[in-house]
């Protein structure tokens, strides 16, 4: 298969419809049910060596519609509902293959894969008339795919909650699963005993991720653990605040867009993984890729209650923190705790399942069907 095509038909019984594509999906994406992947539009880490052997297609939401309405799809993945910015494409998509079952007489299977938790919809954030209309026809649309989907699976009871609460029940014919969104162990990770006190952060260097907590809180981590090192893996908008304390610092090290191989060597390496994610009001932490590619390399998570994972993690030996996610002494306290448990990487990988939870879950979705 040629790797990217604009504006072709996909060619597989199985097609997944997303928003944007990173590289995260296309790594899965070799792993999972074979299927064609219609995108609008790419990541900023988008690994277009990644490609080769995937059939992606890139359009809007009319193409899109177009070209799946042509296709010979039998089962369809959609974004889930609360991602409103894919509800035009989604909608639209689905509205094409209302019309083509009734002139063909085929029915797709819909499907899709639950993280979101967090209300789209909230009033309290949108002050602009215009807005709050917006947030209403999204609300519609969103109820509307959601009594279409035939198979849902969540990855976070957050979510299959979150989702009763905003849209209701799923429609009686509708297949619904929860199976937790954990890896499993990675196959290079060393695993082994007591890891040396480094303590690593990896994503995007943003406010949202508590990156600017997580500096604040490093020197006072330091005077408690002065054997401790921080490594910082990511880009983004506070590059120049992270390089600044690293220049003061050296226990500090700071790598700007490493390679996806140096940042699995880096977590094989630490005891302790950061993601300090903080509330807002428009958008809340759902799961948090580097928190799962922590525990497959055996770390210990340090983490706010924003991730759907946090009841998982708490109850598994992770140090999920109550108070005040802004408060950097909370969070020093965090690093410390996970720190002095000395926990080690076989402990955290022993707790992991056998197969990887979105792996388990496509199993579910694409159960019989569109597999050849």
């Amino acid at each position: 298969m040629s790797p990217s095509r604009g504006g072709s038909v996909p060619r597989l019984p199985a097609v997944r419809l997303y928003e944007s594509l990173r590289t995260a999906h296309l790594e899965r994406a070799h792993q999972l049910a074979p299927a064609s992947i219609v995108h609008r539009v790419t990541r900023y880490d988008f690994d277009e060596s990644l490609t080769v052997g995937l059939d992606l297609v890139q359009a809007g939401p009319v193409r899109a519609a177009w070209l799946v309405g042509r296709s010979r799809v039998r089962v369809l993945e959609v974004n889930e509902p609360l991602m409103t910015s894919s509800l035009p494409a989604t909608a639209l998509v689905l509205a094409g293959l209302a019309v083509r079952r009734v002139l063909t007489r085929r029915r797709v299977t819909v499907v899709s894969y639950l993280i979101g938790n967090a209300d789209p919809f909230a009033s309290a954030t949108a002050p602009r008339l215009r807005t709050r209309l917006r947030r209403r026809g999204e609300r519609v649309l969103a109820r509307v795919v959601w009594r279409r989907l035939d198979r849902v699976v969540s990855g976070t009871d957050s979510a299959r909650e979150t989702y009763a609460r905003l849209l209701g029940p799923a429609s009686p014919r509708t297949s619904t699963e929860t199976v937790p969104a954990l890896p499993t162990r990675h196959p290079e990770a060393r695993g082994g005993g007591v890891r040396p006190p480094t303590v690593v952060f990896v994503g995007a260097f943003a406010e949202r991720k508590g990156l600017p907590v997580l500096l604040a809180a490093w020197p006072t981590v330091r005077v408690e653990h002065p054997d401790a090192r921080l490594v910082l893996l990511g880009k983004g908008p506070l590059e120049s605040d992270a390089l600044a304390l690293a220049d003061v610092d050296d226990s500090v090290t700071v790598e700007v867009d490493p390679a996806r191989s140096r940042i699995h060597d880096v977590l094989d390496a630490s005891r302790v993984l950061v993601l300090w994610s903080q509330p807002s009001p428009t958008w809340r932490e759902q799961v948090g890729l580097p928190l799962v590619e922590g525990l497959s390399h055996g770390c210990t998570a340090v983490t706010t209650t924003e991730t759907g994972l946090a009841e998982w993690l708490e109850a598994h030996g992770h140090v999920v923190a109550h108070d005040d996610p802004a408060s950097p002494s909370v969070l020093a306290r965090s690093i410390g705790t996970a720190l002095d448990a000395r926990r080690t990487a076989d402990s955290v990988l022993a707790d992991l399942p056998e197969r990887d939870g979105r792996l388990a879950a496509d199993d579910l979705l694409f159960a019989g069907e569109g597999r050849s």
